[in-house]
């Protein structure tokens, strides 16, 4: 099968491997579309990041058509429409024509959306739903949310507001995100753009001159400080991106600040496959019943190792303008 291979030297490059044959437990998935993550280049840049390569084949979100499957699989069958984030569970990545993953992971594609849009949703939908459901949050708490027109914030944007959770301030850095937001419901007074003067009072006075009892930081860096910096003594700090600086840790370990990881991975460490199933299945449903919308998405281009490097660079240098970046098959 046609595949975009990470060899030896460490650098990824058109090829062709044997086609993936699935176990008792698995099905063989035709690969439509998948998606990027930022974890897809930091894998080749990063040494913490590098330890979840399990496969020359990187990839980590798809969806497509069942083609075969193992003789102990009892939920699918040939020809389904399925979606699901293969993380590294599956027996190579998605930079590929076809992939073998367990049945357990697998969830049917929403009916009434494109493979594309599907092949949006799996990581970020993930990590937006466990935020949620984790918090548990009720129309009056107030909550900070930075980075907010990336793929993870615009998705828990609109969990948020279809549970009628609306005491939000968010931060974006450009017109284009601005606007983004705007067009998914939140009010201009809602939306701070992290890039001017004094962001700190700025967020405060956006929040009634009040701390926030949440801030989930989908940035990390300097602006895990930030959102530190503005938690109330005993507030929430989510951290998405394991990123939290220095700093950050003395403010929010000095305010008595409850720090909630939220990480996908965790559950395939501990095989607990039911987690990625029936998180899609809700999923599914919330898109089916019209509740919420899957996440914009841009089409980078055909399987190759020219769209993965430019869809890398994209990433890379923020310029998604809260689009996810899919890749045909």
């Amino acid at each position: 099968m046609k595949a975009v291979i990470l060899n030896k030297n460490g650098n990824l490059e058109d090829g062709f491997t044997e086609q993936p044959k699935p176990k008792s437990n698995e099905v063989l998935i035709q690969i439509k579309a998948s998606g990027f993550n930022p974890i897809d280049y930091q894998m080749l840049e990063n040494e913490l990041e590098r330890k979840l390569i399990s496969s020359p084949i990187l990839g980590r979100e798809l969806s497509g058509i069942v083609v075969d499957k193992g003789s102990e699989v009892k939920d699918f069958n040939i020809g389904d429409e399925v979606f699901c984030g293969s993380g590294s569970m599956g027996s190579n990545g998605t930079y590929a024509e076809y992939i073998a993953v367990p049945e357990a992971i697998v969830s049917f594609k929403p009916k009434n959306i494109s493979f594309e849009q599907a092949a949006s949703i799996p990581s970020a939908g993930l990590t937006s739903l466990q935020i949620f459901n984790r918090l548990k949050l009720n129309p009056e708490n107030t909550i900070l949310v930075t980075g907010a027109a990336g793929g993870v914030g615009s998705f828990l944007i609109k969990l948020l507001l279809a549970h009628n959770i609306r005491q939000l301030i968010v931060t974006v850095g450009s017109e284009e995100n601005r606007q983004l937001l705007l067009n998914l419901g939140l009010k201009k007074h809602q939306i701070i753009n992290y890039k001017d003067e004094n962001l700190i009072e700025n967020l405060l006075k956006a929040n009634n001159d009040q701390p926030f009892e949440f801030g989930i930081d989908l940035v990390g860096n300097s602006m895990s400080e930030v959102t530190a910096e503005v938690l109330k003594i005993n507030g929430t700090y989510v951290d998405v991106t394991a990123l939290v600086n220095k700093d950050a840790h003395e403010i929010l370990f000095n305010k008595g600040t409850l720090i909630m990881n939220i990480s996908n991975y965790t559950y395939g460490m501990i095989k607990k496959y039911e987690y990625y199933k029936n998180s899609l299945l809700e999923i599914k449903r919330l898109i089916e019943n019209g509740t919420i919308l899957p996440p914009q998405h841009k089409f980078v281009g055909n399987l190759s190792l020219n769209t993965v490097l430019q869809a890398h660079s994209i990433l890379k240098n923020n310029q998604t303008q809260g689009h996810k970046l899919i890749m045909k098959h």
